[in-house]
């Protein structure tokens, strides 16, 4: 099986309280301090987060005049997240970037191409052969959907070591002129930052002695009927989110019963699951999704531990989730965890993985 050798995340240096955060966002949608600015301020409340890191200093945003200006801004902070991710791997493997074969990116916050890993190669020192995979639109859902797809070549190529890196700087797609709910939820709930994955096959020298989970399998799943549910509405400022009400109700009805099944695909059921690696999409989600499932009080704190210190980091949260529970709760020889996302589909990314 393949073996999780490192896991990395890390955060821009710029950190703020969230009413800091609550505060310049009404100051930028010009919100009088009435029923709308009240609406904002309850929804920054109740959004489960202490503090963000930005891309840039807060005072810097108010002087990006459009998408092009946002994404240029993307480009150099992701670029130099990205790097900090990825060598951080690296050391901690014990593995010189010309051993990797296969590095997946993604990123669903800005528009690269080349891809972000292809402009970082020489900087890294990867190999001009290694295999490259940019994504773009699994959103949220792409940190455990990468791993799935690290599985799936790591399969083919038992002594290969593959790289996944999530950049995600959310706070440069706030639309700064759209008071609708959705970006009212979107700048409370998401900040920056980015993580990096290694893995390596069953032959490869490193798989007997990295204390990581093995990745025993992956599933992929659309509900159909859903697609207007999440995701970005691309006008003329940039990506505008689109995030509908019903979500907890769909995790509800859908996602629990995916999760129970692919389970009991593999014999186990929600209470044999020591480690619960749940990507933070937001409080009524993550309570969602307890209650489906039954799962005690302990099983999604590190999620909400999470949410809180950094907010929602797209798809690179589960891998900030993933690193805190090895450093925090590091499970037992046996163990079995469980990795999980939610992105635009609307879909779901579920990893079985075993100490």
């Amino acid at each position: 099986m393949t073996r999780i050798v490192a896991v990395t995340g890390v955060v821009p240096p710029h950190r703020y309280r969230q009413q800091e955060l609550a505060e310049a966002f009404a100051a930028a949608l010009r919100l009088p301090a009435d029923s709308s600015r009240a609406v904002l301020d309850r929804v920054h409340a109740s959004a489960g987060v202490d503090t963000r890191h930005l891309a840039l200093p807060l005072a810097d945003y108010a002087a990006l005049s459009g998408f092009g200006q946002a994404n240029d801004a993307y480009l150099a902070a992701a670029l130099d997240l990205g790097e900090q991710a990825v060598t951080t791997a690296l050391a901690a493997a014990g593995l010189p970037a010309d051993a990797v074969d296969l590095v997946i990116s993604t990123s669903v916050t800005g528009i690269a191409a080349p891809s972000l890993e292809a402009r970082l190669a020489g900087r890294l020192g990867l190999r001009p052969d290694v295999r490259r995979l940019p994504v773009f639109g699994l959103g949220c859902a792409a940190g455990a959907a990468g791993v799935g797809r690290l599985h799936d070549f790591l399969a083919g190529h038992p002594d290969g070591v593959a790289l996944l890196l999530s950049t995600e700087l959310c706070s440069l797609t706030l639309q700064r002129s759209d008071g609708s709910p959705a970006n009212l939820v979107a700048g409370a709930l998401f900040g920056d930052g980015a993580g990096a994955l290694l893995a390596v096959g069953p032959e490869h020298p490193a798989h007997g002695t990295a204390p990581g989970p093995a990745v025993v399998a992956a599933r992929s799943r659309l509900y159909p009927g859903t697609e207007q549910q999440l995701g970005w509405d691309i006008v003329d400022s940039g990506f505008r989110i689109v995030l509908g009400a019903e979500l907890p109700a769909l995790v509800r009805l859908h996602v629990a019963e995916e999760v129970e099944g692919f389970l009991a695909a593999h014999d186990l059921k929600p209470g044999d699951i020591g480690a619960w690696i749940c990507h933070p999409g937001g409080p009524k989600v993550l309570d969602a999704l307890a209650g489906a499932l039954a799962l005690p009080d302990t099983a999604l704190e590190l999620s909400r531990r999470s949410l809180a210190a950094v907010g929602n980091l797209s798809s690179a949260s589960v891998l900030h989730i993933l690193r805190d529970t090895l450093a925090l709760r590091p499970p037992q020889p046996g163990t079995y965890g469980l990795m999980l996302a939610l992105g635009p589909g609307f879909a779901s990314e579920l990893v079985l993985l075993r100490w």
